[in-house]
């Protein structure tokens, strides 16, 4: 080994070492994690004239790489962040969409205690996160009903906003008897307009076979489409595991001062099949009712399969019909695999 060799591995095991010791004075600690998911289909939405053949990055859950970390303040509080940035593994881009920002899912730094959890940053919003528990087919804004027909533009994004709030100031209390709640408020950021701000209120419940969550919103500021309307919008569900089966149920309702207002009721079950695989199924129907004009409908249905390959991977098969006044109904057809790290 040369002198130079020499000198660079003392180096850098100095460097570890004041890393490691840094860490044990301190208990701090940082984890490397994310998901990476494709899938190949015939994706088809109703009104559109052609089905397209697509391998696309996400599906059941959208890919995403993150880091997270907590430092001990003692007391029994401590220093927690979250840096995590959403990718397309079809073609190795950052981001959902070629806007997105760098740490497009999350970027937030917070205290947490027995008080409960204080954040403030960029954050996922409470309404879409807690349909993870409130659908079979999770937070999928490409085969979950509730979530598409709610936040998806293609689908009639019922619910206005990106399912990320940027600019939150977030407080969520303990969790007590099953029931935990949390209180979101976004400044606009506007001079001379400090009431232009977002502003949320969550609530969800995990007991036994038991899940259910409420939520409100109210939307001033939209970061995909930054125009001068306000938004209210809620939606409440509940899911119970018979153990054959789990059932879920949701409701929802969004209006614009003077204009649209949406209601939705969605569905669905899964069903264990063997020790590894699932049926899913779930269906969602939206009403629209224009400010001026006839209701519209549409109704987004999905049936699948998962089978879990392993404790971190699993592969699926998804149907979903889509139908909506006026068009004809379409069908999208796929298959995917992804797989936790």
């Amino acid at each position: 080994m040369t002198i130079e060799n020499n000198k660079a591995a003392l180096a850098a095991a100095g460097a570890l070492a004041c890393l490691l010791c840094a860490n044990a004075a301190a208990q701090s600690s940082v984890e490397l994690y994310g998901l990476i998911g494709t899938y190949l289909g015939s994706v088809k939405r109703s009104g559109e004239p052609q089905a397209v053949t697509q391998l696309n990055g996400g599906g059941l859950t959208t890919s995403f790489l993150g880091l997270c970390g907590s430092e001990d303040l003692g007391s029994g509080n401590r220093i927690v962040w979250s840096l995590e940035s959403f990718y397309r593994p079809d073609t190795g881009e950052q981001g959902r969409n070629a806007t997105d920002p760098f740490w497009s899912r999350n970027a937030w730094v917070g205290v947490e205690g027995s008080f409960g959890r204080l954040t403030l940053g960029r954050q996922t919003n409470p309404m879409y996160q807690q349909m993870l528990q409130l659908s079979p087919f999770g937070t999928s804004v490409v085969f979950s009903p509730l979530a598409t027909q709610s936040f998806v533009a293609a689908y009639g994004s019922n619910v206005l906003g990106d399912t990320v709030w940027n600019n939150v100031i977030r407080y969520t209390t303990p969790r007590v008897g099953g029931v935990r709640a949390s209180i979101d408020y976004g400044p606009g950021e506007q001079a001379g307009r400090a009431g232009v701000a977002n502003l949320g209120v969550h609530a969800d419940y995990n007991d036994g076979p038991w899940s259910a969550a409420v939520s409100a919103q109210r939307l001033r500021v939209n970061i995909l489409t930054p125009l001068p309307v306000e938004q209210k919008a809620w939606m409440a569900g509940v899911a119970y595991d018979f153990g054959p089966v789990k059932v879920y149920g949701n409701a929802g309702h969004a209006g614009i001062d003077g204009g649209n207002t949406s209601r939705l009721l969605d569905a669905g079950l899964s069903v264990p099949v063997g020790a590894r695989g699932a049926i899913l199924l779930e269906s969602a129907r939206t009403r629209l009712t224009p400010a001026r004009g006839a209701n519209t409908q549409r109704r987004t249905t999905s049936l699948g399969y998962d089978y879990r390959l392993s404790k971190r991977t699993d592969v699926y098969l998804i149907h979903t019909g889509d139908k909506k006044t006026g068009a004809g109904y379409a069908a999208t057809n796929a298959l995917g695999i992804r797989h936790a790290f």
